[in-house]
Formats: structure tokens, C-alpha cells, sequence
């Protein structure tokens, strides 16, 4: 049985009353968890996922931590349900009007009181020990972010063994690409930071995606940003990304023709980085 099998029955599904009982269990737990005096913020953001965050939730008010945590949301001005579950969970949460992962994030980082911040997408589930162990990278002297990994749920659509070894690959890559270039292997999914220096340097709402990883390449500037490779830190989401390029198999051919063709540049360091044009947002 795996860590997060109980949260399938809700995730990928329409939120309905049949899910109050569950709410009111998860307002229960968390409410006994969140700390006046947070160390770590634990920031969920959110557009249009009621299908999805419900489970995320769930998972997070599972959380094991010996650290004081906080946790809070983020409605990108949703038009479905996502407002009234962070209502019915118990998790406070903050409206963004200005639509943007950027701005969603930022939203988030600019209200959290934790020493640490912790990036949460809620289309993910997060095992039980995840915040704890991305909090014990960060308490280490030097480092000033972390980034872990992330698995697929398992379906009909996807073969077991081609995403284990599209996994496989993608994780070797990224391990390997850290070490020079960390801010290439950072995904928000699964990014945690000092809140300190994330509020200093801001994170980009002019671009379209990248965000994360434009704010890791700045804050290697005061510290280590660590890759952390342990099964506790791996969480576990949907294809969205994936499927977006098509078929299973057609994504997967992608990524190994994109990253094959630039396997030269995870050897060397880059000081600095020009927007792409088409990643830039466009002033209406």
C-alpha cells in the first residue's frame, strides 16, 4: 500500500458533500498543527483546483514534524470551488486577482511568517515526513534552499514501467545538472527556500514560467541550494506537464532530444541568463 493511496479517493475527482466529513477530519488535524510561532511556511497555491487541492490538503494535514509549521493558501481568483475548500479545510488562505504562478507565489511568500518557505502546488501530495526533511536540507549551515523530487500517480494511461524509467532518466539528469547549474533542477513543486532572502530578491511576475528557478539562480548567490534525493521528500502528482506535449511517449522522446541536445552544459556554471521572448508576459 502506498503512502498516499487513501487521498485517490478524492483527487481527480469534483468536490461534493460527500466530502464534508473529509474536510471537517482535515480542519481537525491542522488546526491542532499550525503554530502561532512558525519556523516553516507552508504556502498552497491554487487555480482552478477543486478537483485536486482537496487531496493536497488532505495529505498535508498527515504531516509529521518536529519543526512549528504554518499552513496557508493562495486562490488565484479561482472560478470554481478552490475558495470553499481552503474555507472548509480550515486553511486560511488569500485572494491573488493578478493571474500568474509568479503572482500566486509571490502572494504567498509576501504573507508567510516562517523562517523557511515551502512551495506547495495543489495538484501534489506530499508524504508524511516531506516538510521535515526539506526543513533538516535547509538548518544545514550554508544553504539557503532546497529542491527534492517528484513521482507520477499510476494509471491506465501511463505504463508502470515506462514512467519508472522516465523517471529514471529524468532524475539522473537532474542529480547530475545540480551540481553546476541547481537552478535548472528546481521545480516549484517541490522548492523550499529562506523566506528572508526569497522576500529580498522577489520572485519575477513578468515571466510566463521560470520563476522558481530564476529565484534559485539569485539566491545561490548567498548559499547552497542542495538536491534532496531522499524517498521522504518525494512527493507525487499528476501529467499535466507531461501530457502536455502530446502523448506519454511522444513527451518522453521530447525531453530526451531537449535535454540530450544541452547535456554539455550541466559541466559548467552560468553567470547569467537572457529572457526568451516568448516566455516574457505581454503588457495588455
Amino acid at each position: 500500500m502506498k503512502w498516499y493511496d487513501k487521498y485517490l479517493e478524492v483527487y481527480d475527482k469534483p468536490f461534493s458533500e460527500e466530502h464534508y466529513k473529509i474536510c471537517d477530519e482535515i480542519k481537525a488535524r491542522i488546526a491542532q498543527k499550525q503554530s502561532d510561532k512558525p519556523l516553516v511556511t507552508i504556502s498552497v497555491i491554487g487555480y482552478n483546483e477543486e478537483r485536486h487541492l482537496l487531496a493536497c490538503l488532505w495529505s498535508l494535514s498527515d504531516i509529521i514534524c518536529k519543526y512549528p509549521f504554518e499552513i496557508i493558501g493562495v486562490d488565484n481568483e479561482s472560478k470554481d470551488r478552490t475558495a470553499e475548500i481552503y474555507s472548509r479545510c480550515g486553511v486560511k488562505y488569500y485572494t491573488e486577482t493578478r493571474h500568474s504562478c509568479g503572482w500566486a507565489r509571490l502572494c504567498g511568500l509576501t504573507n508567510a511568517r516562517g523562517k523557511y518557505h515551502i512551495n506547495i502546488d495543489s495538484d501534489t501530495m506530499y508524504p508524511p515526513h516531506y516538510v521535515e526533511t526539506m526543513v533538516d536540507a535547509l538548518e544545514k549551515p550554508g544553504v539557503v534552499g532546497a529542491s527534492s523530487l517528484w513521482s507520477y500517480i499510476p494509471d491506465d494511461k501511463h505504463p508502470a514501467w515506462g514512467v519508472w524509467l522516465f523517471e529514471l532518466l529524468r532524475d539522473a539528469h537532474i542529480w547530475m545538472q545540480h551540481f553546476k547549474r541547481p537552478e535548472l533542477s528546481v521545480r516549484g513543486l517541490v522548492f523550499a527556500y529562506n523566506a528572508d532572502l526569497g522576500k529580498q530578491i522577489g520572485i519575477r511576475t513578468d515571466i510566463i514560467r521560470g520563476e522558481d528557478g530564476y529565484l534559485a539562480f539569485k539566491l545561490k548567490e548567498h548559499g547552497k541550494i542542495v538536491f534532496v534525493r531522499k524517498r521522504k521528500a518525494r512527493a507525487v502528482t499528476g501529467y499535466g506537464t507531461v501530457d502536455g506535449d502530446g502523448s506519454f511517449w511522444q513527451s518522453f522522446l521530447f525531453r530526451i532530444k531537449k535535454y540530450g541536445g544541452s547535456i554539455f552544459r550541466i559541466f559548467y556554471t552560468k553567470k547569467e541568463y537572457k529572457d526568451e521572448e516568448s516566455n516574457l508576459v505581454k503588457n495588455k
